[in-house]
């Protein structure tokens, strides 16, 4: 392998044998992949990694959604890798793990989740000179975030099931004081094994809300922008040049529009992450964006949309354990996958 790819190895791994305190090779292995395995891990699937495209200046990473792991950015993954992207799929704190009850109750969740994705985001920057990000859900909240709050050079985004919005239940109870403190004693011993072997059984109530700090910050950021544009003039010109040029992205007075291409795909019967949320983030978007919407007669699931046939086939879900009445409760292949891999493949066309 290459010497720059075995350095990106190296640093990769180095971030998770400060975060577990161990790493060890993978058992399985394929052709120009590149995972991080430890025994605190609830299997394999759940492992970080990497794809190498060898001959590609061309990168991109895909950050998994709340309470799942890496294995669900695999058909993704591999759409980007033969498209010509090194692909980085990093975990997240706090998830994939067999033993998860004190970071799911970590006050610095949040902040956790964006060090370690600005980081990766920081290698992967290393590794080529194009670079694209995105993820599912949450994860394709904190590429947003990270975007818009630090100094970065991303050229695209993507958002799969895009966490912009959380149901109007979830939004609302989030405003209640001292909610977080009451989350994590609801929360009780956090369970980590569920007849997913890739996704926890359920969502930390705590881990949502501190999901929801984050949709805020993202929201804060945009209008913050948008009320600077509504107020300027010509006679400003010098002052704010001056401003944009000194202001530090990282306050809470950060102004900055997305001016890159952005590629999101959602499903209108989300309940999840209601579509509205994307909806919003890509009116206010300077780029030229691709946005496939399923229509909501298909009653596609949140969790679905990356799932393709061969995702679905390895992933060994257990319905015994579920309510199999219950919508949403069994994983299903998104019917429209290959439409949405053609609209991903045109959109990933730009960057040569």
């Amino acid at each position: 392998m290459l010497a720059w790819a075995n350095e990106a190895n190296e640093r990769f791994k180095g971030f998770y044998e400060s975060e577990w305190g161990q790493t060890q090779t993978c058992r399985e292995t394929a052709l120009n992949k590149f995972g991080v395995c430890s025994n605190v891990l609830r299997n394999e699937g759940n492992a970080p990694f990497i794809l190498h495209n060898k001959n590609s200046e061309k990168v991109a990473v895909l950050v998994h959604g709340l309470s799942d792991s890496p294995f669900f950015m695999r058909a993704i993954a591999q759409v980007l890798f033969d498209e010509g992207f090194s692909v980085v799929v990093p975990l997240l704190p706090g998830h994939g793990l067999r033993e998860a009850d004190d970071d799911m109750s970590d006050w610095d969740l949040a902040e956790r989740w964006q060090t370690h994705v600005d980081d990766v985001i920081s290698l992967a920057g290393t590794m080529g000179d194009t670079l694209v990000v995105g993820g599912f859900s949450t994860g394709g909240a904190l590429a947003v975030d990270n975007y818009l709050t630090k100094e970065n050079n991303i050229d695209g985004l993507m958002l799969f099931s895009g966490a912009l919005a959380l149901s109007d239940n979830a939004e609302g109870m989030s405003r209640i004081w001292g909610i977080k403190l009451l989350a994590k004693i609801v929360d009780g011993t956090y369970e980590t094994h569920g007849p997913n072997p890739y996704k926890y059984p359920n969502v930390a109530g705590f881990a949502g809300l501190e999901l929801m700090d984050i949709i805020n910050d993202i929201r804060d950021v945009m209008d913050a922008s948008n009320d600077a544009e509504d107020s300027f003039d010509g006679s400003d010109l010098e002052k704010n040049s001056t401003e944009k040029n000194s202001s530090d992205k990282n306050s809470s007075g950060a102004q900055k529009h997305i001016d890159i291409p952005v590629f999101a795909a959602h499903s209108q019967a989300d309940s999840t992450t209601p579509i509205y949320g994307v909806e919003n983030l890509i009116a206010q978007s300077k780029g030229i964006n691709t946005f496939f919407v399923i229509d909501e007669s298909y009653k596609l699931c949140h969790a679905d949309l990356v799932v393709n046939a061969a995702l679905l086939a390895k992933m060994g879900f257990n319905a015994n354990m579920v309510n199999q009445q219950e919508e949403c409760a069994i994983p299903k292949a998104n019917p429209l996958f290959p439409t949405m891999k053609l609209m991903l493949v045109d959109y990933l066309a730009q960057f040569k």
